[in-house]
């Protein structure tokens, strides 16, 4: 049996067939030095490090730098952010993890900014920044994230055990920013620090590098074939501070040996990314799941000189290739994404658009590369330093993202994806504007798993108006095992049945059965999903029904307008007699009546009608929503209806765009 994984990359890169001692060996070969291992110029490369791209082509982003500065000059001369023993602490008291990981993460965002700034002025004063900033996170007791250390379950403890150092997603950003840190800023921090580069490389061996070989049984590298987004997230931070930290020559084979398990790690997760390349955590998840796996990747290629390159059209490594399309595959409209599991359907519009930019041009993806650049606004700054310094860096220095201009999303008419057994049809090409239908099937078993097999999106002019409620801000509930007791997690507050008043159970083996998709359309018996003891069946058709006639509104109109249908039959089997209700989640202004419910949806798209048999009774329940991650996205509430269907064995839910509003109340910005 051999020693390593083998997975697509490693048959990809010629590194299958060899022993572990031979794979190590070919790759401190084909490794370039460290200096220039990481894929930006350093600071001491002003033909890079001068702002030139907001008047000519040439040097780093202008916008964004100066957006940066700003917010950098703001807090010169202030306290630092400082996690304390007992904001740690409040994880295991009150079960608040936010309140700790914002200060962990102000901090890391302050150096960012400071790392920037020195890197573009050379001034002795934002060395000095950032000298401080790498010395207080050098200081802290723990890079690991309280939500994540084991040391409470190990030995009850609060705080974390320095001596047994935790690698996380927090321990993994830290040692990744200070990889980049050194490699922008090292000849700046030697002549005015010597010694605390160093230090660098002494804490990063102690609390990441060293705990990476010790331990091979970190959950998140997935020997189980669990894999999740933690593996590329880790294993790409990993792979920076070999890269560029490891480079003692004396260090040559540690650092291939580490480069060589971080491309198993990686290959874990690549080998169970689906053929269909869709992530079951959803779009916002991409982000930090397949994204970070692209973007180690290309940092692999780099550092290799194209010798090991995942993302070559004539690498056979179509999984990687083919979820570069997964973002605009979810693509509502505007800034709405259809959200499955923890994600939102609002998510920040800021995302790192330039590594999906450039993924697709590496792949060759036009549809993605538009969609990517839909969101590129010139003059604008092209990133931030929320989402880490490594992104910002790529940003800047991309000289194709800086010259990419806007384009329009490409919004495909139908999307397919039958590893999460997820289908999304809308009624136009290339357009948000009229109906929107998405449904899934899966299992209750997915990663950051919501109970919702067999539930389903509306959306009118790209904007939800039958919704997923998405995931409230963690605690450390979240997690836990008492996951399912918060309500956006539970079937109960998803557009699906409830049967003998049993939600759907927790776990893989609850799931979709006899999923079959169609034009337009899915299929599927929801009755595996309940544990309910002799149900037979729970037959569900989602059905999105073009008009007929061409894209342009008014002949819609005329000619007929679109639907969508979603059509449930049941056989009760031995559980009958047994009450039964469907749900449904709801955003926006709603009116009710027999048989019919009336919706305006958020931001100004067009109403939409709901309508059912007039003789079912229904309940009508309004949730306040008093957590920001709920209300930035819904507003002040959602609305559930529960309609009574227990005297009945079938139920269908006709949905269309309301054509009694003036066309001029219609706009492309209320789908925005």
């Amino acid at each position: 049996m051999p020693t390593h994984f083998i997975g697509p990359l490693g048959a990809a890169f010629g590194l299958s067939a060899a022993a572990p001692p031979e794979r190590r060996a070919t790759l401190a070969q084909l490794l370039v030095d460290p200096a220039r291992a990481l894929p930006v110029a350093p600071a001491s490369d002003r033909a890079v490090w001068t702002p030139g791209w907001g008047t000519a082509p040439g040097g780093v982003d202008a916008e964004t730098v100066a957006a940066v500065l700003l917010r950098a000059e703001k807090e010169r001369g202030t306290a630092w952010p400082l996690p304390l023993a007992s904001t740690a602490a409040r994880l295991h008291r009150d079960g608040n993890r936010t309140a700790h990981e914002e200060l962990v993460l102000g901090r890391q965002r302050r150096l960012s900014r400071a790392v920037v700034a020195a890197a573009v002025t050379l001034e002795d004063a934002w060395v000095d920044e950032v000298a401080d900033g790498i010395w207080a996170v050098c200081e802290q007791s723990t890079w690991c994230w309280p939500a994540h250390d084991d040391a409470f379950a190990t030995r009850g403890w609060v705080l974390p055990d320095r001596a047994r150092p935790f690698l996380d997603l927090g321990a993994g950003e830290v040692a990744g920013q200070l990889a980049w840190a050194d490699h922008l800023l090292g000849d700046a921090l030697d002549a005015r620090y010597p010694g605390l580069r160093a230090r660098v490389r002494g804490e990063v061996r102690e609390r990441v590098i060293d705990p990476f070989l010790a331990r091979r049984d970190w959950h998140w590298i997935g020997l189980d074939g669990d894999v999740h987004n933690w593996n590329p997230w880790i294993h790409g931070n990993v792979l920076l501070a070999a890269l560029r930290l490891l480079d003692d020559p004396a260090d040559a084979d540690l650092r291939a040996h580490v480069v060589d398990l971080v491309v198993e790690g990686l290959d874990r997760y690549v080998a169970v990314l689906p053929a269909d390349g869709a992530i079951d955590e959803g779009y916002e998840y991409w982000w930090n799941g397949a994204c970070r796996a692209i973007e180690a990747l290309d940092v692999l290629a780099h550092a290799t000189d194209g010798a090991l390159d995942a993302l070559d059209p004539a690498t056979p490594v179509a999984a990687l290739r083919a979820t570069v399309a997964f973002p605009h595959r979810m693509h509502l409209g505007g800034d709405w994404y259809l959200d499955l599991a923890d994600g939102r359907a609002l998510p920040p519009a800021d995302q790192p658009w330039h590594a999906l930019h450039r993924a697709a041009r590496r792949a060759g993806d036009e549809d993605a590369r538009r969609h990517a650049a839909s969101y590129r606004v010139p003059g604008e700054p092209v990133a931030d330093e929320d989402y880490g310094l490594g992104r910002l860096l790529r940003a800047v220095t991309d000289a194709d993202w800086l010259a990419a201009g806007p384009g329009e999303a490409p919004l495909p008419r139908d999307v397919r994806l039958p590893s999460t057994q997820v289908l999304l049809a809308r009624e136009h090409a290339g357009s948000p504007r009229g109906l929107t239908l998405a449904i899934k099937g899966g299992h209750n078993g997915e990663h950051h798993n919501h109970n919702d097999v067999g539930s389903f999106v509306v959306a009118s002019d790209g904007v939800p108006v039958l919704v997923d409620a998405g995931r409230p801000t963690y605690t450390a509930q979240t997690f836990g095992p008492d996951r399912y007791a918060i309500w956006t997690m539970q079937s109960s507050w998803h557009n699906v049945p409830e049967i003998a008043g049993t939600p759907q159970g927790v776990g893989a083996a609850f799931a979709a059965r006899e999923v079959v998709p169609g034009d337009g359309e899915l299929t599927l018996d929801l009755a595996g999903a309940y544990p309910v003891d002799g149900l037979a069946a729970w037959r569900r058709t989602a059905r999105l029904e073009r008009a007929a006639g061409h894209d342009e509104e008014r002949d819609r109109r005329a000619r007929g307008r679109a639907s969508v249908t979603v059509h449930d039959a049941w056989d009760l089997g031995a559980a009958a007699p047994a009450a039964a209700v469907v749900h449904l989640v709801v955003a926006g202004d709603v009116t009710t009546s027999p048989g019919l419910l009336r919706v305006v949806p958020l931001g100004g798209a067009t109403p939409v009608v709901v309508r059912w048999p007039e003789d079912v009774p229904v309940d009508v329940t309004v949730r306040t929503l008093d957590d920001p991650m709920l209300s930035e996205v819904w507003g002040e509430t959602l609305t559930r209806l529960t309609l009574d269907v227990t005297d009945r064995t079938d139920l269908t839910l006709v949905v269309e765009q309301d054509d009694t509003i003036d066309d001029d109340a219609i706009t492309q910005e209320g789908a925005l």
